[in-house]
């Protein structure tokens, strides 16, 4: 059996998450106790040692990443809970980090639980996601992101990106010594980038305005490594306006 640990300062959904458990997980996950603040967190988490934490992003006294940081080293499964926050939500998707919302739907609690207990064997490496993470949510700054693919999570810093684009639901990450591609439509993607710095210039491609060197009539921006970006027609005047205004 995973042993598992609820933090959540709401009863009700503390008893929502024991419910679904008991439904859908009762053979496989045991539940080994409840949490409702970061102080008790962090005390029954170095007392019990679950494998898998409900984490709710914001206690009464504190967050969930105040728990992380007096813990240092993690090693469990972790599911963030939160409500309708869209600043923890965007905190959350950097890290690439799983995360349930309240209502905790349960179709959505069924594959989350899932995920975790099919990966419960594989090495944590939630270091650089939870930083980013926590440091989305507390400061409201952003320079990198977590790019997952099947195997591997990349750190990737805003200014190692010359440019995204979108094939369906893949988005294919071009930085300057390597290529990325993670299972995201690029909808999803553009979300979690810094709008200051990156711009959708094509229904498929959004690009870092620090790496666009010029503009050519025929309709493509190029970038330093010679890459020529589409400018959709119906972009064109926003894109070029942003670009080379003044």
């Amino acid at each position: 059996m995973i042993k598992t640990l609820i933090v959540e300062d709401e009863r009700h959904v503390r008893e929502t998450i024991k419910k679904r458990v008991f439904t859908y997980f009762r053979e496989a996950l045991s539940i080994v106790d409840e949490a409702n603040s970061v102080k008790e967190g962090i005390e029954k988490i170095q007392r019990y040692k679950p494998q898998l934490v409900f984490l709710d992003i914001d206690l009464g006294d504190g967050t969930s990443f105040d728990i992380l940081e007096a813990l240092g080293t993690i090693d469990f499964k972790i599911i963030f809970v939160t409500g309708y926050d869209q600043h923890a939500i965007k905190a959350i998707r950097l890290g690439a980090l799983d995360y349930l919302l309240k209502p905790i739907d349960p179709v959505e609690f069924k594959g989350a639980v899932s995920k975790a207990i099919k990966t419960l064997d594989t090495e944590s490496q939630l270091g650089n996601s939870i930083n980013i993470a926590n440091h989305f949510y507390k400061d409201g700054e952003h320079r990198k992101i977590v790019l997952k693919t099947l195997d591997t999570q990349h750190l990737v810093s805003f200014e190692d990106i010359l440019y995204c684009k979108s094939d369906g639901n893949y988005t294919t990450f071009y930085l300057f010594d390597e290529t990325i591609i993670i299972s995201k439509p690029l909808k999803k993607v553009e979300e979690l980038l810094d709008e200051t710095q990156f711009l959708k210039c094509h229904q498929s491609y959004v690009v870092n305005t620090a790496y666009i060197t010029k503009y050519l009539n025929e309709g493509f921006l190029v970038t330093k490594t010679g890459d020529q970006i589409p400018v959709a027609t119906r972009r064109k005047e926003h894109v070029l306006g942003t670009l080379f205004k003044g």
